[in-house]
Protein backbone atom coordinates (compact mmCIF):
# COMPACT_ATOMS: atom_id res chain seq x y z
CA UNK A 1 0.00 0.00 0.00
CA UNK A 2 3.31 2.10 0.46
CA UNK A 3 3.65 2.25 -3.09
CA UNK A 4 0.01 3.16 -4.06
CA UNK A 5 0.45 6.39 -1.44
CA UNK A 6 3.59 7.26 -3.16
CA UNK A 7 1.83 6.94 -6.59
CA UNK A 8 -1.13 9.42 -5.22
CA UNK A 9 1.05 11.60 -3.64
CA UNK A 10 3.86 12.32 -6.37
CA UNK A 11 3.06 13.64 -9.26
CA UNK A 12 6.11 12.26 -10.97
CA UNK A 13 4.50 8.52 -10.51
CA UNK A 14 0.92 9.11 -10.77
CA UNK A 15 1.61 10.41 -14.48
CA UNK A 16 2.91 7.02 -15.85
CA UNK A 17 0.55 4.86 -13.50
CA UNK A 18 -2.33 6.91 -15.28
CA UNK A 19 -1.06 5.90 -18.47
CA UNK A 20 -1.56 1.84 -17.48
CA UNK A 21 -5.51 3.13 -16.61
CA UNK A 22 -5.63 4.57 -19.45
CA UNK A 23 -4.80 1.87 -21.82
CA UNK A 24 -7.46 -0.19 -19.57
CA UNK A 25 -10.18 2.54 -20.25
CA UNK A 26 -9.12 2.35 -23.75
CA UNK A 27 -9.48 -1.10 -24.70
CA UNK A 28 -12.01 -2.06 -21.67
CA UNK A 29 -14.31 0.82 -23.55
CA UNK A 30 -13.91 -0.84 -26.41
CA UNK A 31 -14.61 -4.29 -25.34
CA UNK A 32 -17.84 -3.35 -24.04
CA UNK A 33 -19.55 -2.34 -27.47
CA UNK A 34 -17.92 -5.71 -29.19
CA UNK A 35 -21.68 -6.84 -29.49
CA UNK A 36 -23.07 -3.75 -30.73
CA UNK A 37 -20.29 -3.77 -33.14
CA UNK A 38 -20.89 -7.10 -34.64
CA UNK A 39 -24.90 -6.44 -35.07
CA UNK A 40 -24.65 -3.25 -36.70
CA UNK A 41 -22.02 -4.82 -39.05
CA UNK A 42 -24.31 -7.81 -39.71
CA UNK A 43 -20.84 -9.93 -39.24
CA UNK A 44 -20.71 -14.01 -37.57
CA UNK A 45 -18.97 -15.49 -34.38
CA UNK A 46 -16.02 -16.63 -37.27
CA UNK A 47 -15.64 -12.88 -38.77
CA UNK A 48 -15.36 -11.30 -35.14
CA UNK A 49 -12.80 -13.98 -34.10
CA UNK A 50 -11.30 -12.69 -37.33
CA UNK A 51 -11.30 -9.25 -36.65
CA UNK A 52 -10.02 -9.77 -32.67
CA UNK A 53 -7.39 -11.56 -34.57
CA UNK A 54 -6.10 -8.87 -36.11
CA UNK A 55 -6.32 -6.83 -32.86
CA UNK A 56 -3.67 -9.43 -31.31
CA UNK A 57 -1.40 -9.37 -34.85
CA UNK A 58 -1.09 -5.46 -34.44
CA UNK A 59 -0.04 -5.95 -30.97
CA UNK A 60 3.01 -8.97 -32.54
CA UNK A 61 3.83 -6.53 -35.14
CA UNK A 62 5.03 -3.57 -32.83
CA UNK A 63 7.34 -5.77 -31.20
CA UNK A 64 10.20 -6.25 -33.09
CA UNK A 65 10.84 -2.05 -33.42
CA UNK A 66 9.38 -0.51 -30.17
CA UNK A 67 12.60 -1.12 -28.57
CA UNK A 68 14.50 0.44 -30.98
CA UNK A 69 12.29 3.68 -31.28
CA UNK A 70 11.91 3.95 -27.65
CA UNK A 71 15.63 3.95 -27.34
CA UNK A 72 16.17 6.63 -30.16
CA UNK A 73 13.17 9.01 -29.39
CA UNK A 74 13.52 8.35 -25.63
CA UNK A 75 10.73 6.20 -22.87
CA UNK A 76 8.87 9.24 -21.53
CA UNK A 77 8.47 10.65 -25.17
CA UNK A 78 7.54 7.42 -26.31
CA UNK A 79 4.77 6.79 -23.36
CA UNK A 80 3.41 10.79 -24.05
CA UNK A 81 3.04 9.38 -28.12
CA UNK A 82 1.80 6.15 -27.46
CA UNK A 83 -0.74 7.54 -25.54
CA UNK A 84 -2.23 9.56 -28.08
CA UNK A 85 -1.88 7.22 -30.69
CA UNK A 86 -3.52 4.99 -28.77
CA UNK A 87 -6.61 7.36 -28.52
CA UNK A 88 -6.64 8.19 -31.69
CA UNK A 89 -6.86 4.49 -32.95
CA UNK A 90 -9.76 3.31 -30.13
CA UNK A 91 -11.81 5.73 -32.47
CA UNK A 92 -11.66 3.54 -35.33
CA UNK A 93 -13.14 0.24 -34.76
CA UNK A 94 -16.15 2.04 -33.31
CA UNK A 95 -16.25 4.36 -36.81
CA UNK A 96 -16.17 1.35 -39.25
CA UNK A 97 -18.36 1.02 -41.95
CA UNK A 98 -17.61 -2.41 -42.86
CA UNK A 99 -15.55 -6.24 -41.46
CA UNK A 100 -12.28 -5.16 -43.72
CA UNK A 101 -11.88 -1.95 -42.06
CA UNK A 102 -12.91 -3.06 -38.82
CA UNK A 103 -10.10 -5.81 -39.29
CA UNK A 104 -7.83 -3.02 -40.44
CA UNK A 105 -8.85 -0.55 -37.75
CA UNK A 106 -8.14 -3.28 -34.65
CA UNK A 107 -4.69 -4.32 -36.33
CA UNK A 108 -4.09 -0.16 -35.69
CA UNK A 109 -5.50 -0.14 -31.97
CA UNK A 110 -3.44 -3.35 -31.59
CA UNK A 111 -0.36 -1.92 -32.55
CA UNK A 112 -0.41 1.60 -30.91
CA UNK A 113 -1.97 -0.59 -27.82
CA UNK A 114 1.68 -2.71 -28.02
CA UNK A 115 3.37 0.15 -28.35
CA UNK A 116 2.02 2.26 -25.92
CA UNK A 117 2.41 -1.26 -23.46
CA UNK A 118 6.24 -1.61 -23.47
CA UNK A 119 6.78 2.52 -23.11
CA UNK A 120 4.76 2.52 -19.94
CA UNK A 121 6.40 -0.86 -18.64
CA UNK A 122 9.98 0.40 -19.44
CA UNK A 123 9.56 3.97 -18.33
CA UNK A 124 8.37 3.06 -14.90
CA UNK A 125 11.67 -0.01 -14.95
CA UNK A 126 13.68 2.97 -15.32
CA UNK A 127 12.09 5.49 -13.03
CA UNK A 128 12.44 2.82 -10.17
CA UNK A 129 16.27 2.51 -11.08
CA UNK A 130 16.71 6.57 -11.17
CA UNK A 131 14.66 6.95 -7.90
CA UNK A 132 14.85 3.82 -6.44
CA UNK A 133 11.68 3.09 -5.55
CA UNK A 134 9.26 0.32 -6.66
CA UNK A 135 5.85 0.88 -7.85
CA UNK A 136 5.49 -1.40 -10.81
CA UNK A 137 3.20 -3.12 -9.23
CA UNK A 138 0.55 -0.24 -8.34
CA UNK A 139 1.52 0.92 -11.71
CA UNK A 140 0.21 -2.84 -12.83
CA UNK A 141 -2.70 -2.07 -9.93
CA UNK A 142 -3.82 1.43 -12.48
CA UNK A 143 -4.40 -1.24 -15.13
CA UNK A 144 -6.97 -3.44 -13.67
CA UNK A 145 -8.58 -0.04 -11.88
CA UNK A 146 -8.80 1.25 -15.56
CA UNK A 147 -10.58 -1.71 -16.49
CA UNK A 148 -13.10 -1.09 -13.49
CA UNK A 149 -13.77 2.51 -14.42
CA UNK A 150 -14.44 1.35 -18.11
CA UNK A 151 -16.61 -1.08 -16.56
CA UNK A 152 -18.41 1.37 -14.81
CA UNK A 153 -18.99 3.28 -17.68
CA UNK A 154 -20.85 0.92 -19.04
CA UNK A 155 -23.98 2.48 -17.35
CA UNK A 156 -23.55 5.22 -20.12
CA UNK A 157 -24.80 3.00 -22.87
CA UNK A 158 -28.15 3.73 -22.37
CA UNK A 159 -28.22 7.17 -21.73
CA UNK A 160 -25.68 8.26 -24.47
CA UNK A 161 -26.97 5.65 -26.93
CA UNK A 162 -23.82 6.41 -29.11
CA UNK A 163 -21.20 4.00 -29.18
CA UNK A 164 -18.67 6.95 -31.21
CA UNK A 165 -19.38 9.34 -28.44
CA UNK A 166 -18.94 7.06 -25.79
CA UNK A 167 -15.61 6.11 -26.64
CA UNK A 168 -14.87 10.16 -27.27
CA UNK A 169 -15.94 10.44 -23.66
CA UNK A 170 -13.50 7.91 -22.34
CA UNK A 171 -10.94 9.50 -25.03
CA UNK A 172 -11.15 12.79 -23.63
CA UNK A 173 -11.03 11.73 -20.15
CA UNK A 174 -7.74 9.71 -20.91
CA UNK A 175 -5.94 12.45 -22.48
CA UNK A 176 -7.28 15.09 -19.94
CA UNK A 177 -5.88 13.77 -17.09
CA UNK A 178 -2.33 12.46 -19.13
CA UNK A 179 -2.18 16.27 -20.69
CA UNK A 180 -1.78 17.55 -16.88
CA UNK A 181 0.63 14.91 -15.50
CA UNK A 182 3.00 13.99 -18.73
CA UNK A 183 5.62 16.66 -18.53
CA UNK A 184 6.85 14.70 -15.19
CA UNK A 185 7.97 11.87 -16.86
CA UNK A 186 7.88 12.80 -21.00
CA UNK A 187 11.87 13.97 -20.41
CA UNK A 188 13.20 10.29 -18.78
CA UNK A 189 15.32 8.81 -20.80
CA UNK A 190 16.55 5.12 -20.65
CA UNK A 191 19.81 4.89 -19.13
CA UNK A 192 22.93 3.64 -21.13
CA UNK A 193 24.19 0.21 -20.41
CA UNK A 194 26.87 -1.67 -21.40
CA UNK A 195 25.97 -4.65 -23.85
CA UNK A 196 27.08 -8.17 -23.55
CA UNK A 197 27.58 -10.34 -26.80
CA UNK A 198 24.16 -12.71 -27.18
CA UNK A 199 24.91 -16.13 -25.86
CA UNK A 200 23.40 -18.28 -23.16
CA UNK A 201 24.18 -16.49 -20.08
CA UNK A 202 21.80 -13.87 -21.41
CA UNK A 203 19.04 -16.12 -23.01
CA UNK A 204 18.32 -18.03 -20.23
CA UNK A 205 17.06 -15.75 -18.28
CA UNK A 206 15.21 -13.98 -20.53
CA UNK A 207 13.86 -17.93 -22.08
CA UNK A 208 12.60 -18.37 -17.98
CA UNK A 209 10.94 -14.88 -17.85
CA UNK A 210 9.25 -15.51 -21.49
CA UNK A 211 8.14 -18.99 -20.30
CA UNK A 212 6.58 -17.42 -16.84
CA UNK A 213 5.46 -14.28 -18.63
CA UNK A 214 3.49 -17.23 -21.39
CA UNK A 215 1.54 -18.99 -18.31
CA UNK A 216 0.83 -16.33 -16.30
CA UNK A 217 -0.82 -14.06 -18.59
CA UNK A 218 -2.44 -17.14 -20.20
CA UNK A 219 -3.52 -18.24 -17.41
CA UNK A 220 -4.87 -14.69 -16.07
CA UNK A 221 -6.97 -15.17 -19.65
CA UNK A 222 -8.25 -19.07 -18.40
CA UNK A 223 -9.77 -17.37 -15.34
CA UNK A 224 -11.65 -14.69 -16.81
CA UNK A 225 -12.77 -16.57 -19.88
CA UNK A 226 -13.70 -20.15 -17.95
CA UNK A 227 -14.32 -19.33 -14.44
CA UNK A 228 -17.66 -18.79 -15.17
CA UNK A 229 -18.81 -22.05 -17.60
CA UNK A 230 -16.78 -24.04 -14.34
CA UNK A 231 -19.09 -22.74 -11.22
CA UNK A 232 -22.01 -23.48 -13.68
CA UNK A 233 -21.09 -26.70 -15.49
CA UNK A 234 -18.83 -28.52 -13.02
CA UNK A 235 -19.43 -27.43 -9.67
CA UNK A 236 -23.35 -27.21 -10.62
CA UNK A 237 -23.45 -23.65 -8.69
CA UNK A 238 -27.07 -21.49 -8.33
CA UNK A 239 -27.17 -18.91 -11.33
CA UNK A 240 -26.46 -15.84 -8.90
CA UNK A 241 -23.02 -17.32 -8.05
CA UNK A 242 -21.60 -17.96 -11.67
CA UNK A 243 -19.96 -14.34 -11.44
CA UNK A 244 -19.09 -14.81 -8.30
CA UNK A 245 -15.33 -16.73 -9.29
CA UNK A 246 -14.51 -13.91 -12.02
CA UNK A 247 -15.12 -11.29 -9.06
CA UNK A 248 -13.20 -12.36 -6.58
CA UNK A 249 -10.58 -13.06 -9.16
CA UNK A 250 -10.66 -9.34 -10.38
CA UNK A 251 -10.85 -8.03 -6.55
CA UNK A 252 -7.76 -10.23 -5.29
CA UNK A 253 -5.96 -9.07 -8.32
CA UNK A 254 -6.01 -5.57 -8.40
CA UNK A 255 -5.82 -5.57 -4.08
CA UNK A 256 -2.74 -7.47 -4.94
CA UNK A 257 -1.15 -5.27 -7.14
CA UNK A 258 -1.37 -2.36 -4.95
CA UNK A 259 0.02 -4.08 -1.78
CA UNK A 260 2.56 -6.05 -4.27
CA UNK A 261 5.56 -3.36 -4.21
CA UNK A 262 6.24 -3.49 -0.81
CA UNK A 263 6.22 -7.04 -0.28
CA UNK A 264 8.64 -7.38 -2.87
CA UNK A 265 11.08 -4.63 -1.42
CA UNK A 266 10.92 -7.10 1.45
CA UNK A 267 11.34 -10.32 -0.40
CA UNK A 268 12.97 -9.57 -3.29
CA UNK A 269 11.03 -9.75 -7.25
CA UNK A 270 12.01 -13.74 -7.59
CA UNK A 271 10.86 -14.53 -4.36
CA UNK A 272 7.75 -12.36 -5.34
CA UNK A 273 7.02 -14.63 -8.34
CA UNK A 274 7.09 -17.82 -6.21
CA UNK A 275 5.01 -16.90 -3.40
CA UNK A 276 2.72 -15.58 -6.40
CA UNK A 277 3.34 -19.32 -7.82
CA UNK A 278 2.80 -21.36 -4.70
CA UNK A 279 -0.64 -19.16 -3.68
CA UNK A 280 -1.98 -19.68 -7.52
CA UNK A 281 -1.29 -23.25 -6.71
CA UNK A 282 -3.03 -23.80 -3.94
CA UNK A 283 -5.95 -22.35 -5.31
CA UNK A 284 -6.20 -24.35 -8.34
CA UNK A 285 -6.43 -27.27 -5.70
CA UNK A 286 -9.38 -25.50 -4.35
CA UNK A 287 -11.25 -24.78 -7.64
CA UNK A 288 -10.05 -28.82 -8.25
CA UNK A 289 -12.59 -29.79 -5.65
CA UNK A 290 -15.67 -28.81 -7.37
CA UNK A 291 -17.43 -27.73 -4.04
CA UNK A 292 -18.87 -24.29 -5.08
CA UNK A 293 -17.43 -22.50 -1.73
CA UNK A 294 -14.11 -23.68 -2.24
CA UNK A 295 -13.60 -22.83 -6.13
CA UNK A 296 -15.37 -19.42 -5.57
CA UNK A 297 -11.98 -18.70 -2.64
CA UNK A 298 -9.68 -20.67 -5.04
CA UNK A 299 -10.12 -18.66 -7.53
CA UNK A 300 -9.70 -15.35 -5.22
CA UNK A 301 -6.60 -16.88 -4.64
CA UNK A 302 -5.69 -17.41 -8.11
CA UNK A 303 -6.13 -13.72 -8.38
CA UNK A 304 -3.58 -13.09 -5.24
CA UNK A 305 -1.37 -14.85 -6.85
CA UNK A 306 -1.04 -14.11 -10.44
CA UNK A 307 -1.74 -10.26 -9.45
CA UNK A 308 2.31 -10.06 -8.86
CA UNK A 309 3.65 -12.18 -11.40
CA UNK A 310 3.71 -9.95 -14.70
CA UNK A 311 4.45 -6.90 -12.36
CA UNK A 312 7.65 -8.80 -10.80
CA UNK A 313 8.81 -9.76 -13.94
CA UNK A 314 8.47 -7.08 -15.41
CA UNK A 315 10.80 -5.03 -13.23
CA UNK A 316 13.34 -8.42 -13.40
CA UNK A 317 13.08 -8.02 -17.40
CA UNK A 318 14.00 -4.57 -17.28
CA UNK A 319 17.25 -4.99 -15.24
CA UNK A 320 18.72 -7.77 -16.97
CA UNK A 321 22.36 -7.05 -17.18
CA UNK A 322 23.69 -6.29 -21.09
CA UNK A 323 20.02 -6.36 -22.21
CA UNK A 324 18.68 -2.94 -22.44
CA UNK A 325 15.45 -2.66 -20.17
CA UNK A 326 12.86 -1.89 -23.50
CA UNK A 327 14.49 -4.99 -25.07
CA UNK A 328 13.58 -7.25 -21.84
CA UNK A 329 9.87 -5.69 -21.83
CA UNK A 330 9.04 -6.45 -25.57
CA UNK A 331 9.99 -9.96 -24.95
CA UNK A 332 8.14 -10.46 -21.95
CA UNK A 333 5.38 -8.44 -23.30
CA UNK A 334 5.53 -10.49 -26.44
CA UNK A 335 5.51 -14.05 -24.92
CA UNK A 336 2.67 -12.76 -22.39
CA UNK A 337 0.46 -11.78 -25.32
CA UNK A 338 1.62 -15.38 -27.09
CA UNK A 339 0.21 -16.99 -24.11
CA UNK A 340 -3.15 -14.67 -24.40
CA UNK A 341 -3.71 -16.14 -27.97
CA UNK A 342 -2.80 -20.04 -27.27
CA UNK A 343 -4.81 -20.55 -24.21
CA UNK A 344 -8.33 -20.10 -25.33
CA UNK A 345 -7.81 -22.68 -28.41
CA UNK A 346 -5.79 -24.98 -26.59
CA UNK A 347 -8.23 -24.82 -23.30
CA UNK A 348 -11.84 -25.10 -25.71
CA UNK A 349 -10.13 -27.83 -27.22
CA UNK A 350 -9.58 -29.67 -24.27
CA UNK A 351 -13.00 -29.05 -22.54
CA UNK A 352 -14.81 -29.82 -25.72
CA UNK A 353 -12.87 -33.16 -26.30
CA UNK A 354 -12.15 -33.98 -22.92
CA UNK A 355 -13.57 -31.79 -19.50
CA UNK A 356 -13.73 -28.61 -18.05
CA UNK A 357 -11.88 -29.96 -15.16
CA UNK A 358 -8.93 -31.53 -17.34
CA UNK A 359 -8.42 -27.77 -18.34
CA UNK A 360 -7.42 -26.84 -14.48
CA UNK A 361 -5.62 -29.63 -13.97
CA UNK A 362 -3.42 -28.47 -17.05
CA UNK A 363 -3.55 -24.85 -15.48
CA UNK A 364 -2.62 -26.48 -12.15
CA UNK A 365 0.57 -28.09 -13.99
CA UNK A 366 2.00 -25.34 -15.50
CA UNK A 367 1.75 -23.25 -12.91
CA UNK A 368 3.74 -25.57 -10.98
CA UNK A 369 6.53 -25.13 -14.10
CA UNK A 370 6.55 -21.43 -13.01
CA UNK A 371 7.30 -22.37 -9.57
CA UNK A 372 10.26 -24.66 -11.42
CA UNK A 373 11.55 -21.58 -13.28
CA UNK A 374 12.21 -19.39 -10.24
CA UNK A 375 14.64 -22.12 -9.29
CA UNK A 376 16.41 -21.15 -12.27
CA UNK A 377 16.04 -17.23 -12.11
CA UNK A 378 17.37 -17.70 -8.49
CA UNK A 379 20.45 -18.94 -9.36
CA UNK A 380 20.95 -16.36 -11.91
CA UNK A 381 20.19 -13.80 -9.16
CA UNK A 382 22.72 -15.16 -6.68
Amino acid sequence: MKSLLLILGNARYFGPSWVFASLNILFGTWAIYIPTVKESLAINNSQLGIAIFFLSLGVFSIFPFASTIINKVGVGKTTWYGVILSSLAAMLPLLSPSFYTLMAALFIFGATNGFTDISMNTLVTEIEKKDSVKFMSASHGFFSLGGVLAGLGSFLIGPLGNPVLHMGLAVLLVLAVNFIFYRKFVTVLAAPIVKEPFGLGLFKPLMLLGIISFIAMGSEGAIVDWSGIYLKEVSIAPEALWGVGFLGFQITMTLGRFLGDGISNVMGSVKMVALGTVLAVIGYVLVLTTNTSFAIAGFALCGLGFSVMVPEIFRIGGNVKGVDSSQGVAFIAGTGYAGFLCAPPILGFLAENYSLKLCFMVLLGVALLILIATFGLKKRAA
